[in-house]
Formats: C-alpha cells, structure tokens, sequence
C-alpha cells in the first residue's frame, strides 16, 4: 500500500468521554464487510451501527441508524455506490461518505467523481479479499480516516460551531454542498508585515507569519492529502493561465492509477498541459507534474537543466509519494524564487519541507482550518512560524495568480 496514516494524527478520534462515532459499513461481499466491520468495531472510538450488502438498504437505513460516517463500496448489485450517495446525502446532509474502491482506473475515475459530487474521501482496496485481510496499511488508513473525518463532522455541529451567516467563500453555510463539511468562517491570518488583510480582515489570529519574497517565483510546488483532489482544482482552475512561464509540481497523497487521473483532472481545472512526473523529464514552463502514486518525486539539476527524479525509498511521514522530499529539492534549486502551498489533509508532511523553504527565502501559503476537510498538514505548517499567508480556499488561486504575475504580495 502507498502509505500508512497511524501515528499521523494523536487527535483524529472522539474525544475522550464522547459516544463513539458512529459508522455503517456497505459492501456486498460478505467477507470483507464482516472483516471492515469487525475492524472498526473493535476501536474505542467507534461504533458500527448498520452493516448492508447493497445501497438501496443503506438508504433507507440511513435515517434510522443515524451514522456519522458511512464506508461505502462502489460496486453492488441493485443500486451501487455511485446512486446511492446522492440519496444518503439528501436524507442526511451533514454524513461523512468514504468510498471504497479497488485500484482499476475506472474505480479511480468513480472515486474522483464521487468526490465532486459530496463524498468526502476514498479509501482504496487491496484487489483480492486475502490482500484485504493481510493489508495493515489498508487498515490504518481506513480506520485513520474514519476517525479524523468523523470527528471534525462532529465538531462542526456541535453548538460551539454554530454556522455563521456567511463563509469566506461567500455564501451562506446552508448553500454549501450536500455532504460537504461546511465550516464556519474565519478572517484570514495574517500578522507579518507585507501580508495585508484580503477583503478587510483584521490582522492577527495567533500564527506568526514572515513576508513574502521580493523576487517573482519561478516554480509552483503544492502538497496536499485528504480533500486535496477537491482543493488542488478550485486553486489550478483560479491560478489559470498565471502559470503559463512556472512549472507546477504537486504531491497529493494517492496510490497509483489515481495520481495519473488526478492530473488530468488537474489540467482541465487549469487549462495547461498536466501530466505524472517521468523519472529524467525536464521541467517545462507551464506545465503541471503531479508525484506519481507509490514513488517519491524530487528535482535536481543537471548541466543547467532542472529534471524530475523519481525514488522509491522508504516512506517519509509514512506517505508515498511524500511532500516534504519535493519541498526539499525544490527550495534547494530555486531559492527565494520559490513558491510553496500546503492544502488540506492528514497528518504533518510538508511542515518540515516549509521550513525548507522559508530557511531559502522563498514563501508558503497554507490553507486555514475553517475550509480544510481536515486540518493536519496546513495546520502543522501554520504553525511553524514559517508561512507568508494562511487563507482559506477561495483566496489561495486569486493570490497566487497576483504573485505570478508580479502583483502586490
């Protein structure tokens, strides 16, 4: 498996004292839905409360088990996945959706699909049942995500997270999407000099922020994890054209056949040529390279050239392909020219890579908490004291664009 997410978030699960989240299980093959069952029932945290072999039972279970989180298969017989997350999501709008799916690229392609349409995360299968049952990795990851995305669905409807009228995206928190976390809205954060607030917000917020670089990037290099597909196409689609003279290099925590489809959806978002990262490729202006799943993907230069170097060393932050490599080579070729964004997801990968390239003059941006599905890795980089900006969502494209093309930071 391309990672393993255990150790990477201490909070991810219910507080202690809480009810267990609650979660239903939906697969048709009995082995495997007896086993995730099982599996997830045997944590302190959570609690299994409807098991189905199809989505037409889910649906009309859903309002009476009343889960959190709902583990759902694609492939079923008599209404799969794909039909039945709409209906969940009308009858419960605040449900957390994890597909499941097996590796194929038409599972890939669902997975992605299901992810614009509400869903908020995929967890991929091993192909056979034994690799099921022998796959640690698969069961941290699930168990992981379960835990950290039920956990934040809980906190964003509890009474000390009451929707305010409008969110930074700039609409109501009951226009947003049916079975998206919709979050409350914060001012954006903002406390170094040359950072000043977007849209009239207070500076402040308690995270220590440095300027942005004086000189003009020359690359774009973005990490991300859980709820970065969703993330990484809003930015490129805003970014646009404004990186028709930088590359564009992406790590999003994915296993194979995945990151392939990513890019392409990335680079329909974008409108520039987007592709997986070849081992000895040369960095063109204007492209986007996206970290093929299961390899590191890091730059070097060579006889004045900057290439793609594709490893296949350990995990790093127990991902694979990892942030904080890139970061790494990219801060270490470009300098202050160097522009940096850590979106949404799990864990801490990246923050190290941060300070990497603050230590080189360049910038980071991170995405704040109020529009992360999950807060781990923008949080962690936020917090290193090393970031130029933390903004929500809908501000990162915009400000991004301004740079590259040499506007005010």
């Amino acid at each position: 498996m391309f990672m393993a997410f255990a150790q990477q978030n201490i909070t991810a699960g219910a507080n202690p004292g809480t009810d267990p989240i609650r979660v239903m299980v939906v697969d048709d093959a009995v082995v495997i839905r007896g086993l995730l069952t099982r599996w997830l029932d045997a944590d302190p945290g959570l609690s299994v409360v409807g098991s189905h072999r199809n989505g037409k039972l889910a649906v009309e279970d859903v309002e009476k088990s009343n889960p959190d989180v709902v583990v759902l298969d694609i492939e079923m017989p008599e209404m799969d996945g794909m039909t039945a997350l709409p209906l969940m999501l009308a009858k419960k709008r605040d449900l957390v959706v994890i597909m499941a799916s097996t590796l194929t690229r038409r599972n890939a392609e669902i997975s992605l699909k299901a992810l614009s349409l509400g869903a908020a995360d995929y967890v991929p299968k091993p192909e056979s049942t034994s690799e099921v049952t022998t796959s640690v990795d698969f069961r941290r990851e699930l168990i992981d995500k379960v835990k950290a995305l039920g956990a934040r669905a809980r906190r964003m409807r509890g009474p000390s997270k009451t929707m305010r009228a409008e969110t930074n995206a700039g609409r109501t928190a009951s226009q947003a999407p049916v079975g998206r976390l919709a979050t409350p809205a914060r001012p954006s954060l903002r406390t170094a000099p040359g950072a000043a607030p977007a849209g009239g917000a207070a500076a402040g917020g308690g995270f220590k922020l440095r300027p942005y670089a004086a000189v003009k990037p020359r690359i774009l290099a973005i990490g991300s994890s859980t709820g970065g597909p969703q993330a990484l196409q809003q930015v490129m689609k805003d970014i646009g054209t404004a990186v028709h003279d930088v590359p564009v290099v992406i790590t999003q925590h994915m296993p194979p056949t995945f990151t392939a489809i990513l890019a392409e959806h990335v680079g329909k978002a974008a409108l520039r040529p987007s592709k997986e990262g070849e081992d000895g490729e040369v960095l063109q202006p204007g492209n986007i390279y996206v970290a093929p799943g299961g390899k590191h993907m890091i730059l070097e230069k060579d006889a004045g050239a900057v290439k793609i170097r594709l490893t296949d060393g350990e995990p790093v932050n127990f991902c694979k392909p990892a942030v904080d490599p890139l970061f790494d080579s990219v801060a270490k070729i470009y300098g202050s020219a160097t522009l940096g964004l850590i979106l949404t997801g799990m864990g801490h990968d990246g923050a190290a890579g941060v300070k990497t390239i603050a230590s080189g003059g360049g910038s980071v941006i991170t995405q704040d908490e109020a529009t992360s599905v999950v807060w781990g890795m923008p949080g962690a980089a936020a917090n290193t004291g090393m970031c130029s900006d933390v903004l929500p969502l809908p501000e990162i494209g915009p400000k991004v664009a301004r740079i590259l093309k040499g506007g005010a930071r």
